[in-house]
């Protein structure tokens, strides 16, 4: 009997790309110097004008705030530049740090975000003590180098002893206070309360009754809640994937607004989640991806970091009609050219 082994090689390579996510992280940017400088959202500016007008150039770190300003204030001189964004983010892989500069240009597609909601509602001491106590142990984790987890349920489980007992923690909680978890997501107006209720949705064990609260959190105005939302997103695609039988749909749309974001976190784990909704090749997604998002992944593809640019080349090279064995073997090579080429075909 045939089998299909492309969803296996395809959740291999992306959890692979999402394990290098986790490790990412704001720098002191006083003490770090930049290994690499990548822009993202150009479309009328040209690549060298923007970096020549950015004047930072690897090997030296952004000594104050001061030089950063300045920095985006010489970008956002720029005739059509509306508004500039900087993200640091740890480490390359020969040390220093990755600047991802985010150009948004007058009249190019860019994302909008909700209000911000201003209600007092809380979470439940027991919530607000667990995750504190998943803080701490991921705090250990990274420490230790120690990111293995498993998602086979739909929902995140660290290797790591003290991050695992918490979010093991997370599912109790999410069973009992799924009403409240809503509530705070939806109308609290501190964003840590928000982004910790989606971290813990995610857990619900009855995925589907929590898709559209996390969907409407990818449009929250803080990015630690959407960082949230989306992975919680992401591993529940994972399971739909896995669980054909179960009926679970995650919707693109949102995902897909994401990747005009401003914001490097935005983009980064909207990719991620595409990438694993992307899998089935479902054609109504790839023709929405190919009308809207072509340039952005394009962009995304070239970063110097294969780990964060690699979901973009995933999805590319479905976009391109490559085969997932030849994905899998473009990114395991670290050989991008291939879907860089065949992503050249389709574009306009």
């Amino acid at each position: 009997m045939a089998h299909d082994f492309r969803p296996a090689l395809a959740t291999a390579a992306i959890a692979l790309l999402w394990a290098a996510s986790l490790v990412a992280q704001e720098p002191r940017l006083d003490t770090v110097p930049i290994a690499t400088v990548d822009f993202y959202g150009l479309r009328s500016v040209p690549d060298t004008v923007a970096r020549r007008a950015l004047g930072i150039a690897p090997g030296a770190p952004i000594s104050d705030s001061g030089a950063r300003a300045a920095a985006v204030a010489r970008v956002e001189s720029l005739p059509g530049v509306r508004h500039v964004r900087l993200d640091m983010v740890c480490c390359a892989a020969g040390g220093g740090a990755m600047l991802y500069v985010g150009v948004e240009e007058t009249g190019a597609p860019s994302m909008h975000f909700a209000p911000a909601p201003s209600g007092a509602v809380r979470l439940p001491a027991q919530v607000i003590a667990a995750g504190k106590a998943f803080e701490r142990g991921f705090d250990e984790a990274v420490a230790h180098g120690d990111f293995a987890e498993t998602d086979t349920g739909g929902d995140a489980l660290m290797h790591w002893p003290a991050a695992g007992a918490a979010q093991l923690r997370f599912i109790e909680l999410s069973a009992r206070y799924a009403p409240e978890l809503r509530d705070v997501l939806h109308d609290a107006a501190d964003p840590a309360q928000r982004a910790l209720a989606a971290q813990v949705l995610g857990y619900v064990a009855n995925k589907a009754t929590v898709i559209a609260d996390l969907a409407g959190a990818l449009r929250d105005p803080d990015e630690t809640v959407r960082n949230n939302a989306a992975r919680a997103l992401w591993l529940i695609a994972l399971l739909a994937q896995r669980r054909p039988d179960l009926g679970i749909r995650v919707p693109y749309a949102p995902l897909v607004g994401m990747l005009d974001s401003p914001v490097w976190r935005d983009r980064n784990k909207a990719s991620l989640a595409l990438a694993q909704l992307t899998t089935s090749r479902d054609p109504a997604l790839l023709a929405r991806l190919r009308e809207r998002s072509l340039p952005a992944l394009i962009e995304m593809a070239h970063w110097h970091n294969l780990g964060h640019a690699g979901a973009a080349l995933m999805i590319l090279g479905r976009l391109a009609g490559m085969s997932e064995e030849a994905i899998a073997r473009t990114l395991r090579d670290g050989d991008r050219e291939p879907i860089l080429r065949a992503a050249e075909r389709i574009a306009p």
